[in-house]
């Protein structure tokens, strides 16, 4: 790399006047986190009790002294209630100390939540109404030299004062789908008149809080239909005392790669507090120094322009390696070192291009990195726990690795929960996990108010800057479905009215919010990453599938549509879709008070029911499977897996057919799914495909196999022709399948093709014709292979069939698919008398390998508990067809190890 720019700046530097040299103190921070105690506010004679840990927050301290049961369990959370309802008060004690010339003491608090008084020693020092928003206060004139110094926060209840503020604003229309007004432990019949938050808005706003809406808290603590009502408390991020004359407030970068990715710019700025004169910007790669330059800080700001040819450029998984330059900022002052800051960078072009198609209606709507255009396949993010200090550095990473291994491109972290943890961004970083990032907005109609409004701006300010530096964000988004509420509680919006002070007089003023604040904000701090108004967003209404992103909810929700019509369902972008399923049984005995044993094990108890948000979700879980699936209640392990298995199957045709709909350059008619969602944040029944024990479920695989760089698919498809127009009797059907597959590598590929079937009547192989030259897939895109006529048979309308693409050079199979008749209720499924597994030891590591007689559909393989969670498989959920043995690798199982391996498979009715 090479400097540019700022020389009369350094030749100033070099050359300024010097005041006299005194001794000066390098920064120190020390953290706040040891002796805590806690106790109910206004309660003096109350007991002050040690917390769990720190951070913390005032369920995980009562948990710990045994004051309330872990919510978690049971029905345990309805029990809890009172726990947000209260204040609470925080205490601990630092040493005594002195300040040295010129030296100045702050306390910074990363994040107290949510409405906190602060007081040192007996003087208050800071308010807070933000959760979001990190603080610091100059205590330089109240900290004690002899004596120790105590630090008090008292934590008001947030519910209460949201409640209060949306009586002190009687003009907004408070509105909202989801957070819960009254959390019930009984079944309510009434409720099922309208158990749609999408088509029956209006009635179900009267059994929502929109007081949530007042407050600048994580929006999922007051309940949402896969989370439990959990408003918590406390000092949820660090604090520290840091002692200093100067520091660096913040260091910041913006990068520019060229076009032509030969060379790129990064211009670095830091902000400074103090006198300091100079900072020293050094960038590092590989731990080698690669320049250096020397800046003079000039009112309160020292900058530097460096440009490097032929950099190492930063690309999601998949697509190259994720190189990390270290950009470190020196702060002196006459030679004295006064503060120093690192931040990683990764170069990279990002864009978001919206063109108009060639080949039909609308515009594209695709992520571009470094010229590469990307099929966006992964999936949404909730926050991993509903008490976020639980959650450690390791566990973000399993999280985010899981989606990387699941061959997930991108993930969203949704609108209703927090501005995530730095170590979050950094896996995603290190991982290449591309990041659609959410502003904190969700479901609902936000007043606009002054006081809100700039609230607002500084939290979007401070996250913002918080964030910036990270390259696996590629978009901002103003809000989750705001927008979409709107269209159904038909508030006031008028595209075409761009003036802001009219949208403040509309009751639809949070869009001075989306359009205007969080333009503005992101404009400034980040010009080069594209900002979205909110999600869904995009053509004349939310549901537009021709421009923008979409939520596509009609299957589950809105008119529950079957999920074998995903193809017309499809959207340019759709950031949310999804199917529920239970969890591992594993996860159901976690929360059950007494595991195996408990009476409530079953698939209609009222602690299972209980632990399934969503409204009206057993009713719906049971429609999908009674449509599609085979499935007795009876044993539950079963059922489980039965729900698990129509979600993977609801899931992965989404993906396959969405995928199918990445055409090329010009037509890109879908270019992303992001499933909903990959997590939850507590034991439950959910749409996550991994539950809360990184547990994966079934359709983690599926989409995995679906989202591989090669595959190979099929869809069919039943034409009826009548012999003339005046017959229902006399009507021919002509079965169809389509055969198609994706190649998501850059490079053009050729394979063999070859496809199998299987008559389930007869019980006997089908004769097939396979094409006989390779084909080529053209790179990124997906290719239509061939339409296969399955006869006038129904014989041959019923048959399994398996594709299979074959490495031209050496035969051995780079993709597979299994294509069953379906709904697969009707299958008459053979029982399989020679269903083989066995674990092999191989120059790649162990592998499970099975084969069966017949074709077998949605084999799972299961661990003993003895095992916990320590096996990890490399896949799961597979259909067998005969003549094939196919392999799984696994890590933690060794040969003859196989009787800690069960199986299940999907069985015919008749069968139960």
């Amino acid at each position: 790399m090479e400097a540019k720019g700022h020389a009369s700046e350094l030749s100033a530097a070099r050359h300024s006047p010097t005041r006299p040299k005194q001794t000066v103190l390098p920064l120190t921070a020390i953290p706040l986190h040891d002796g805590w105690e806690f106790r109910q506010a206004g309660d003096d004679e109350g007991v002050w009790m040690p917390v769990s840990q720190f951070p913390t927050n005032i369920h995980l301290d009562l948990i710990h002294n045994q004051i309330i049961p872990d919510p978690y369990i049971a029905k345990n959370e309805v029990d809890v209630q009172w726990v947000g309802e209260q204040s609470w008060v925080y205490k601990t004690s630092f040493k005594p100390f002195a300040l040295s010339l010129r030296q100045k003491a702050v306390i910074a608090f990363d994040g107290l939540d949510t409405h906190a008084t602060v007081f040192l020693n007996g003087r208050k020092i800071l308010q807070t109404e933000d959760m979001f928003i990190p603080e610091r206060v100059d205590v330089t004139g109240h900290v004690q030299v002899l004596t120790e110094n105590e630090l008090e926060i008292v934590f008001e209840s947030t519910y209460l004062i949201g409640k209060k503020l949306v009586e002190a604003h009687p003009k907004h229309k408070y509105g909202c789908w989801n957070g819960t007004l009254c959390l019930a432990s009984t079944f309510d019949p009434v409720g099922l008149a309208a158990d749609d938050e999408q088509t029956a808005p209006s009635a179900l706003n009267q059994s929502r809080d929109p007081s949530r809406l007042a407050v600048r808290k994580a929006q999922y603590q007051y309940g949402w239909d896969w989370g439990p009502a959990l408003l918590t408390c406390g000092p949820w991020r660090p604090i520290s005392l840091e002692l200093y004359t100067s520091r660096i407030e913040d260091l910041f970068f913006m990068t520019r790669v060229d076009e032509s990715l030969k060379w790129a710019e990064v211009t670095a700025k830091c902000k400074i507090e103090g006198d300091a004169t100079e900072v020293k910007f050094e960038i590092f790669l590989n731990s080698k120094k690669v320049t250096c330059q020397i800046a003079k800080v000039v009112g309160g700001l020292a900058s530097a322009v460096l440009r490097t040819q032929k950099p190492e450029l930063w690309y999601p998984a998949r697509y190259g390696k994720q190189p990390s330059y270290n950009l470190q900022a020196t702060l002196t002052d006459q030679g004295d070192v006064l503060d120093t800051k690192n931040k990683r960078i990764g170069l990279r072009r990002a864009e978001v291009i919206q063109r108009q198609l060639d080949d039909a209606e609308g515009t594209t709507f695709y992520f571009q990195i470094n010229n590469i255009p990307i099929f966006c396949g992964g999936s949404n993010w909730i926050p991993a726990d509903s008490f976020i200090p639980k959650i450690d550095p390791s566990r973000y990473r399993d999280w985010i690795k899981l989606g990387v291994e699941g061959n997930q491109s991108m993930i969203r972290i949704w609108g209703g929960g927090i501005f995530e943890e730095q170590h979050f961004y950094d896996a995603c970083d290190e991982m290449g996990m591309l990041v659609w990032q959410d502003f904190m907005f969700a479901c609902g109609n936000y007043p606009a108010h002054d006081e809100f409004l700039d609230l607002v701006k500084r939290e979007a300010t401070a996250n913002v800057e918080r964030l910036r530096h990270h390259p696996c964000i590629v978009i901002w988004a103003g809000n989750n479905e705001d927008y979409q509420y709107r269209e159904t509680e038909r508030l006031e919006y008028d595209r075409g009215d761009l003036n802001p002070e009219n949208w403040l007089k509309s009751n639809f003023p949070a869009r001075y919010i989306y359009e205007k604040v969080l333009a503005d904000v992101t404009r400034e701090l980040v010009p080069d990453t594209y900002y979205h108004f909110g999600s869904p967003f995009g053509g004349k209404d939310t549901t537009d599938p021709t421009i923008g992103d979409i939520h596509q909810w009609n299957v589950w929700h809105g008119t529950q549509e079957r999920y074998q019509a995903w193809d017309k369902l499809c959207g340019r972008f759709v950031a949310e879709f999804g199917m529920e399923a239970f969890p591992s049984v594993k996860t159901v005995d976690n929360y059950l008070l007494n595991g195996k044993e408990d009476p409530e094990r079953h698939a209609q108890s009222s602690t299972v029911d209980f632990h399934n948000k969503a409204l009206g979700g057993e009713r719906r879980l049971a429609a999908y499977l009674i449509e599609n699936i085979p499935y007795s209640h009876s044993p539950f392990d079963y059922y489980v897996y039965c729900t698990q298995l129509m979600q993977s199957e609801c899931v992965a045709t989404a993906f396959r057919l969405w995928k199918r709909e990445w055409k090329g350059p010009g037509r890109e008619h879908c270019s992303g799914a992001l499933v909903w969602q990959i997590n939850d944040c507590w034991p439950t029944q959910s749409w996550s495909i991994v539950d809360y024990y990184l547990r994966p479920k079934l359709a983690y695989y599926t989409i995995k196999r679906e989202m591989a760089d090669i595959t190979i698919n099929m869809k069919r498809s039943v034409e009826e022709i009548p012999a003339d127009n005046y017959t229902r009797a006399y009507i021919k059907e002509i079965h169809k399948v389509q055969l198609f597959g994706t190649n998501l590598f850059l490079q053009d590929r050729k394979y063999l093709v070859r496809v199998q079937a299987w008559d389930l009547d007869a019980g006997d192989a089908i004769s097939f014709e396979s094409p006989r030259d390779p084909i080529q897939f053209k790179r990124n895109r997906s290719t239509e292979i061939a339409e296969y006529k399955l006869g006038d048979s129904k014989h041959e309308a019923r048959a399994v069939i398996a594709a299979y693409l074959l490495d031209p050079e050496d035969g051995s199979t780079v993709a597979r698919a299994v294509n069953w008749p379906e709904p697969l209720k009707y299958v008459q499924f053979p029982k399989p008398k020679n269903l083989r597994m066995q674990i092999i030891r191989t120059t790649k590591g162990n592998v499970i390998e099975l084969e069966a007689e017949v074709p077998v559909k949605g084999v799972a393989l299961e661990i003993s508990d003895d095992e916990g969670d320590r096996v990890v498989l490399e896949d799961n959920c597979v259909d067998l067809f005969p003549g094939e043995a196919l392999p799984i690798g696994v890590n933690g199982l060794e040969t003859g190890e196989e009787h800690k391996v069960t199986i299940k498979y999907l069985k015919a009715a008749v069968d139960f």
